[in-house]
C-alpha cells in the first residue's frame, strides 16, 4: 500500500513506485509535485478534500440522474462506457468531436453540472496555478468539460497510454501543441472490490507499438514485463492525478458500479502554472 505523506526524490525504477496524497487544507503541497508527476518520479498524486462533501453528494446524484445518456464504443478487447465524448474517439473526425462536446455543454449547463469547473478552480488553488481554464482552438471551438467514465460489475479498462501530441500530431490542433500531458480523476463513486488504478513505472515509447492490440484498445502486457506498478483504489471524493503517457489500466470492478468524472490537463511550458484541460 502506498504511504499517506511522503516525496519521492529518485526516478521511478531506482526507488518506491508509490503515490502521494495530500490533504487540501492540512498538509504542504510542494510545489514541485507536478514536475515529479511529469518526470515519472511518482505514480500517483492523491488531493483529499479538495471539494466539501456536500459538493460531491450533489453531484453524485446528477452523474446517476444522467445515466440513460451514456453511451458504449465497443473494442476488440473490451469496450467502454461513458457520459459525453471524448478526443480519442474523434481523431479521424475532430469536427465530430466538437459537436458532441456542444451537446455534453448543453446538457451538463441544464442539469446545472459544475463538478469540472468546481475541481479545476480547487486544484488552481491548491497547486497555486496561474490558469487552469477549458481548451478552446482559435475559431472559438470549446473542447470537452469533462468526461464521466462508467465502470459496471465485471468490468475493466485495458492497458494503454494517451499521449495527445502522438494521437494528433498533424492536425494542427491546440492540444496537439502541448509540452506535458496529464490527467485527473474525479472519483464520484467506488465500487466494492477492484476497480483498482494500476499504474505502470513505463511511459510510451515508439518502439512500444509492435505490442499495440489491433482493432483493440491498448497494448500487450509484454511492453511491461518486469516494470514496476502501483495500485491505487480511489476513495469516494478523492481527486487524484497521474501521467497518463505512463501504461495504466483499470483492474475488474466488483460490486457497485465505479463513477469517475475525468479530463485531461496540458501544460505548455516548463514553468507548469498554466493549464489547459479536455475530455
Amino acid at each position: 500500500m502506498g504511504s499517506e505523506f511522503h516525496t519521492a526524490t529518485a526516478t521511478a525504477t531506482a526507488k518506491r513506485w508509490d503515490r502521494v496524497v495530500r490533504r487540501v487544507g492540512i498538509d504542504p503541497i510542494e510545489p514541485d509535485l507536478l514536475r515529479q508527476l511529469i518526470d515519472g518520479d511518482i505514480a500517483v498524486l492523491v488531493l483529499r478534500g479538495l471539494l466539501p462533501s456536500e459538493n460531491f453528494a450533489r453531484h453524485r446524484q446528477l452523474v446517476n440522474d444522467m445515466f440513460d445518456r451514456a453511451s458504449t464504443t465497443y473494442y476488440a478487447n473490451g469496450h467502454l462506457t461513458t457520459i459525453g465524448s471524448y478526443l480519442a474517439k474523434h481523431l479521424s473526425d475532430v469536427d465530430e468531436y466538437f459537436t458532441e462536446s456542444e451537446k455534453i455543454a448543453r446538457l451538463t449547463e441544464d442539469a446545472s453540472f459544475t463538478l469540472g469547473d468546481d475541481v479545476r478552480a480547487g486544484l488552481a488553488r491548491a497547486l497555486s496555478l496561474r490558469s487552469l481554464d477549458v481548451a478552446e482552438e482559435p475559431d472559438g471551438r470549446r473542447y470537452a468539460d469533462v468526461c464521466v467514465r462508467i465502470h459496471p460489475d465485471g468490468v475493466a479498462n485495458p492497458m494503454h497510454n494517451d499521449k495527445i501530441i502522438r494521437d494528433a500530431a498533424g492536425l494542427d490542433l491546440v492540444v496537439s501543441r502541448l509540452l506535458y500531458q496529464l490527467s485527473c480523476v474525479i472519483c464520484v463513486q467506488e465500487c466494492d472490490t477492484g476497480g483498482e488504478a494500476k499504474v505502470y513505472a513505463k511511459p510510451w515509447e515508439p518502439q512500444d507499438e509492435k505490442f499495440k492490440i489491433p482493432n483493440g484498445l491498448g497494448y500487450e502486457y509484454g511492453v511491461v514485463e518486469g516494470v514496476p506498478a502501483h495500485e491505487f483504489k480511489p476513495q469516494m471524493e478523492d481527486v487524484y492525478l497521474i501521467n497518463p503517457t505512463y501504461y495504466h489500466e483499470i483492474l475488474r470492478v466488483g460490486g457497485d458500479t465505479r463513477v469517475t468524472v475525468g479530463f485531461f490537463l496540458g501544460f505548455s511550458d516548463d514553468t507548469l502554472d498554466s493549464a489547459v484541460t479536455w475530455g
